[in-house]
């Protein structure tokens, strides 16, 4: 451990666009924030090629591109950007306390406050294929990705709420869409099941999984199987969706932070704010609703007001 502790005004923990708004807004209020990126430099946002839905790109970009953009911005404005991991944190619960975190397990940081951006992490399937092609037609949010899939025939792998709610989507710009579904039966709403039924170019295959995505830069179709009979057949698609959940990064925040039961972050009302005094969420790891960069942009500017007004009062 370092003898010697730095002491900032604004910790931001995360990057990608919750992370990067907070940073620009919080440099321009003089917080002299400091953030620390985490392994994946920029989110989620660097696994999707294209970005077609966030204001201010007329022709699009790339989400690599748009998140050094983002990065740009906040160092013009003063962001000190480190590459590093936050490995433990001990928040004061007093109103004024200084809130101690731990990175790459041997520097120690105090701050008056701190901004969490850490995000949430779709789950996948683990299939070597299906890594591979992220990005390449494998996706894990349609309402990103399924405007290139327009006219085309995809698949959806997932059982609930969300993997109902994204194949209806899909539905409305797709050719047909195919609908994965590990067991017999649906776990989504009685009422997502009728809308699922409803919808006559959406084929569900129940007892079926994903034994191979086939293609060798783009996805080209998916081997399944019939988990009961072990039957295999290949279905011709250009896309592929998961959606059997996302996972939000708050391991190290258990027994400090307040979480639901899936592990987001709980804030106050229409604040950032959680439990603890000083202490902001912004972008997925507390939002499981919306999972769109530019809502969490809009959290990243609400935490760094949060956090300036909070330092206000203390004043």
């Amino acid at each position: 451990m370092s003898d010697k502790i730095e002491r900032i005004k604004c910790l931001i923990i995360g990057s990608g666009p919750a992370g990067y708004t907070a940073a620009i807004y919080a440099s321009r209020a003089d917080l002299k924030p400091v953030m620390y990126t985490g392994m994946q430099m920029g989110g989620q946002l660097t696994t999707t090629t294209e970005v077609d839905n966030f204001p201010g790109y007329p022709k699009g970009t790339d989400g690599t591109a748009m998140m050094e953009d983002l990065k740009s911005q906040a160092e013009r404005f003063g962001t000190e950007v480190r590459f590093g991991l936050v490995t433990k944190v001990d928040f004061s619960k007093e109103v004024g306390g200084i809130h101690k975190v731990t990175v790459d397990e041997t520097t120690q940081i105090e701050a008056e406050t701190v901004i969490i951006s850490t995000g949430a992490t779709a789950k996948y399937l683990g299939l070597e294929s299906e890594q591979r092609l992220i990005g390449g037609g494998v996706s894990a949010c349609a309402t990103c990705d399924g405007f290139f899939y327009k006219g085309q025939d995809v698949v959806v792998v997932g059982a609930g709420d969300t993997a109902a709610e994204e194949a209806t989507y899909l539905s409305n710009i797709c050719n047909k869409v195919t609908l994965l579904v590990r067991k017999d039966y649906m776990r989504a709403s009685k009422a997502m099941q009728h809308r699922v039924d409803k919808t006559k170019n959406l084929e569900v295959k129940y007892n079926t999984e994903i034994d191979e995505v086939l293609g060798d830069n783009v996805v080209e179709g998916v081997r399944v199987f019939n988990n009961i009979s072990g039957e295999k057949e290949v279905i011709p698609v250009t896309g592929i969706f998961i959606a059997i959940g996302h996972k939000p990064n708050t391991d190290i925040f258990k027994g400090v932070l307040d979480m639901d039961e899936t592990g987001y972050l709980i804030t106050k009302g229409k604040s950032t704010k959680t439990n603890l005094p000083g202490v902001f969420a912004a972008g997925d790891v507390q939002d499981k609703e919306y999972r769109q960069a530019v809502t969490a942009a809009g959290t990243g500017c609400m935490a760094a007001l949060d956090a300036e007004r909070y330092l206000g009062s203390l004043d």
